[in-house]
């Protein structure tokens, strides 16, 4: 039976070339090509089949992961995939599971803090997965605070040997994902004793489990954690506690690249510099704003689409009715969101560069970016994930009752997804890590030391500080250069002004608590800023394809123009616009919204996402929703009989009122 396209007539409005914003959006012909290639031999192999998650118990679930999980990797090996390739293998297959820890944590930490001759041991093993490993750091009682692990190892001489233990409950290692069922070994971060003295916290590789009967090892106690938020979503995984009972490893399986424990048991930093570390740091927070640009973009790309194919009110003369998407409403709740997702895409392009920039310094001992790298990625990090997984959560609503269905794909999508804002750093704490950088940044102004990289603009803090918005009509905001001057007036402004006030308190500690709500904003507004400055180049520099540059700028204005409506109070009170300029920019934003419209379901076309990727009866590719609709309720096992299990026992006593008098 031939497939019918109900979402053919909106293909047709488009203004642009799709297959080439395909390749702007991947990054490349390369990227793309590998891409499409990828996520297409997942969605053909029914092994990968997803749809049933949500109603299977723990148990299943997880069972269904360890199947998928050694299928991808058998495919890798099989088919001789790139590890370009097998990321993307493992990202289409849509499961969180243990290969994800051990790919991105536990094989990077090995790389970033062992030394040679460890990570040739280790690696060799974990590289052809004979081991499975995790990243066994945050506790019980303490996450964000590293600093503050309980965890111990203790060195003993005698024995050459560290004892690795948990002297508290809340020193339980919790959380880490694969530790629960899974990994047979992990990088555990414990506080370094020897002789009596606190070195802080290292890495420590641990085998927690044999590997024979993989039966944890005596003086371990692990397992799972539990039940998390969501059907299917992150159940799948095992997040797990550990607990050591005075457990012990051989002196050589401490990290030694940054330092070591001699045999006599003396503690001996390395001459490789600390800062090697964060290099890893800034990868590992890049790869989760690439992340967030590709989750808002599943949800954008399932709202648009049904919201093309919902029709309410409207009608006239029995006619049709009117399309959810022709509604200003909708399209002041959506197309900022469609926005995002591209801004979040470049940014995370560019983060790639300032990895590739970090990690070419750090080799040559060259360590001027590094304070301001970090603070960039940390601040990027919690800015897209919180605004993601809001947005997830918008699109559901923008879904209407239909978005609170499982099959939606949104409310499983929001539960896999919510967690980054916690992990890699609470984003809270690190917003207030980019404001101690801020606040440093500008106590520096006036000693003439010029501001680099993404605080480049506080290099012009007297011009910024005085002058006031050009703009006159409303095309005027149309203009890249008062865009920018708009929100580096604002970000400037915040900053000075928390640190002003932060002068005032004779202990700098207690103001910066006082102040903590305002930092966050001042960060918030300097993240903004480098999104909007990152996505105003990436549309003035070289685009190819036909009226991709011009779908590309109309976005890029709606991002930037949409965070001026929403944050207008920063902008008003800082006097880097006035109300009327306000008003101009809301006026310039419906007509962004009027152009981006007979685009939008081609904009979302370009993610290049499969139906089994999106995992969602609401954004199927064809705009066939409601025959699916209920394909997908009669699947449900409520509905394998017509009369439910219960009903002789409480329902039919009930409707017919039969029931047994008690005795008091």
């Amino acid at each position: 039976m031939e497939r019918v396209d109900h979402l053919a007539d909106e293909r047709n409005k488009a203004e642009f070339n799709v297959d080439d914003m395909k390749i702007v959006w991947a990054g490349s012909r390369h990227a793309f090509d590998v891409s499409n290639r990828i996520s297409r031999l997942v969605a053909n192999d029914p092994i990968f089949e997803k749809s049933k998650r949500a109603v299977m118990s723990r148990k299943e679930l997880f069972k269904n992961t360890l199947r998928k999980s050694v299928h991808a990797w058998k495919m890798i090996n099989e088919l001789r995939l790139s590890d370009e390739e097998g990321i993307k293998l493992r990202s289409f297959m849509d499961q969180p599971g243990f290969l994800d820890l051990h790919w991105r944590m536990f094989v990077p930490a090995i790389k970033g803090q062992g030394t040679e001759d460890q990570q040739h041991k280790w690696l060799s093993l974990a590289n052809k997965m004979q081991i499975i490993g995790c990243y066994a750091q945050t506790e019980l009682g303490h996450g964000s605070n590293v600093q503050g692990l309980e965890t111990t190892a203790t060195f003993d001489p005698k024995t050459d040997q560290f004892i690795i233990h948990s002297p508290t409950q809340t020193s339980s290692k919790w959380w880490p994902g694969g530790l629960g069922k899974v990994s047979t070994h992990a990088v555990v971060y414990a506080r370094l004793i020897t002789n009596g003295k606190d070195h802080g916290v290292h890495g420590f590789i641990v085998q927690l489990r044999s590997l024979d009967d993989h039966s944890p090892l005596p003086g371990i106690t692990v397992g799972d954690i539990g039940m998390k938020f969501g059907n299917g979503a992150y159940n799948s995984m095992d997040n797990g506690f550990l607990m050591f009972d005075h457990f012990r490893i051989p002196r050589d399986q401490m990290l030694m690249r940054l330092s070591k424990v001699t045999r006599e048991g003396k503690y001996v930093a390395s001459d490789v510099p600390r800062q090697l570390v964060y290099g890893t740091m800034v990868y590992v927070r890049q790869s989760i704003v690439s992340n967030a640009s590709t989750a808002l973009a599943r949800a954008v790309c399932i709202a648009t689409r049904y919201s093309a194919v919902r029709r309410q009110f409207g009608s006239q003369d029995g006619g049709m009715e009117t399309q959810v998407i022709d509604y200003k409403t909708q399209q002041n709740r959506l197309f900022p969101l469609l926005a995002s997702a591209y801004a979040f895409r470049f940014v995370g392009e560019w983060l790639k560069w300032l990895y590739t920039d970090v990690t070419q310094r750090l080799e040559a001992s060259d360590f001027a970016t590094l304070p301001e790298a970090h603070a960039c990625t940390a601040g990027l990090k919690s800015m897209t994930t919180s605004a993601t997984s809001d947005g997830i959560e918008e699109c559901r609503k923008l879904c209407g009752g239909h978005g609170y269905l499982w099959c939606s794909g949104l409310p499983e999508l929001f539960a896999v997804y919510v967690p980054a804002c916690t992990y890699e750093g609470d984003n809270v704490v690190l917003q207030l890590q980019v404001a101690r950088f801020l606040m440093k940044t500008v106590s520096q102004l006036s000693s003439g030391k010029t501001p680099s990289g993404t605080t480049a603009y506080m290099g012009r803090a007297k011009h910024l500080l005085q002058c006031r918005s050009g703009v006159r009509n409303a095309e005027d905001w149309l203009n890249p250069g008062m865009v920018l001057e708009a929100f580096e007036a604002r970000a400037l402004r915040m900053a000075v002004t928390c640190a002003n006030n932060l002068s005032k308190f004779e202990n700098q500690e207690q103001g910066f608590s006082e102040l903590l709500a305002d930092l966050v904003e001042a960060a918030t507004a300097h993240c903004q800023l480098i999104v909007v400055s990152k996505f105003i180049a990436k549309v003035e520099g070289n685009i190819e394809g036909k009226g991709v540059k011009k779908q590309l700028k109309n976005l890029c204005y709606i991002y930037a123009l949409y965070l001026l409506h929403k944050h207008l109070g920063d902008f008003l009170s800082t006097n880097s616009v006035t109300p009327e300029q306000g008003s101009l920019a809301n006026r310039q934003l419906r007509s962004l919204y009027s152009q981006v419209r007979p685009n939008a379901v081609a904009l979302v076309d370009a993610f290049d996402y499969t139906d089994h990727y999106l995992g969602s009866v609401l954004g199927r590719y064809d705009g066939n929703v409601y025959p699916k609709l209920f394909e997908e309720a009669l699947k449900d096992p409520l509905n394998d009989s017509v009369v439910p299990d219960g009903y002789h026992e409480y329902i039919r006593p009930l409707i017919k009122q039969r029931f047994r008098s008690a005795k008091l």
